[in-house]
């Protein structure tokens, strides 16, 4: 059996490049036979950034709300808060023991911003460390990520090497699963879809709002009567439509007297559709705060238990005595 694991940062609620790169497809791996799937909550990590508690505690709800919103079944995988389960920090700081400092200090999240050090915390620079901690604890074998993260999954792998050969085979080396299709999903500026860029796309936005965001997609200044290249707009709604709906979309852009309002017109009625049971989940659950989080609660339950046991094995092999 694979064990699978992922997290989402808790930035508020995730975006439609988040949905497609990362929590679509995770559930697709859940589906699969013969997987166990932890799915987490990443607030610890949100920590490097946020500092208001009461905007942690909404983002994380919002976080939440949108992976039970795309179908998230609490019944098939370990759904948790990262902060409920204190182990990770516990085998951070034994990771951190062995975790090289050229190493960390060439991370890119550190190197970008290396050349302004008042504004990174030790937080920022130990990311990847506690990413190893998320990963390790639970001897996960897959690692759903983008190409961006690769970088932390190889630090993940050099780290609990060092550490088996320091100690003893104890930690499993995990290996990334990647969806090459959804590795970079555009945001209304052409750039990588993100928050810090404000230019994503809120799926669950109510339709006028959600509106306003698509028909604020850059596009080029070519008239209506003129022919058109793939952009940022079809790439979206190709990442969303059937093969018939692509080479229709295809045509109208090769045809010419097809404007860019048109194709942000069809992108807009597409993700309607496309996301009606999941705007739908979302409502229901932003009216039930308790609801969801019993479910993380109950999640949290059971992650302990197993990151007891495996804390318990690490404190062993490194001298410690409890």
């Amino acid at each position: 059996m694979k064990r699978i694991l992922t997290g989402i940062q808790a930035t508020g609620i995730p975006h439609l490049g988040n949905i497609l790169g990362a929590i679509k497809p995770a559930l697709r791996l859940a589906a699969e036979p013969d997987t166990e799937c932890f799915f987490f909550i990443a607030d610890l990590h949100a920590l490097t950034t946020v500092r208001d508690a009461a905007t942690l505690k909404q983002n994380t709800y919002n976080t939440a709300v949108a992976w039970l919103a795309n179908g998230l079944d609490v019944d098939k995988v370990l759904f948790y808060r990262q902060s409920d389960v204190p182990q990770v920090a516990e085998l951070s700081w034994y990771l951190n023991c062995l975790a090289p400092y050229p190493m960390l200090a060439n991370a890119h999240a550190f190197k970008d911003k290396s050349g302004r050090l008042a504004d990174v915390n030790a937080g920022l620079f130990d990311y990847p460390v506690l990413m190893a901690a998320d990963i390790l604890l639970y001897d996960a074998q897959w690692v759903p990520m983008g190409k961006d993260q690769t970088q932390h999954l190889e630090m993940t792998r050099d780290i609990a090497q060092a550490f088996n050969n320091c100690y003893g085979r104890t930690f499993v080396l995990p290996e990334l699963r990647m969806a090459e299709r959804l590795m970079r999903i555009p945001g209304t500026d052409g750039k990588k879809m993100s928050k810090s860029y404000g230019n994503y796309i809120d799926i669950f936005l109510p339709e006028a709002q959600l509106r306003k965001q698509i028909m604020g997609i850059v596009t080029d200044s070519r008239p209506l009567e003129a022919p058109k290249e793939p952009d940022t707009v079809f790439t979206l709604y190709e990442l969303l439509a059937s093969p018939e709906q692509t080479a229709a979309m295809r045509q109208n852009y090769r045809a010419g007297n097809y404007g860019y309002g048109q194709a942000k017109q069809a992108l807009f009625e597409l993700i309607l559709e496309r996301f009606k049971s999941e705007r739908k989940r979302f409502d229901y659950y932003c009216k039930r705060p308790d609801e969801v989080e019993s479910l993380l609660a109950q999640g949290a339950a059971k992650v302990r238990a197993r990151a007891d046991k495996k804390l318990k094995a690490v404190r062993k092999k490194m001298g410690f005595t409890r």
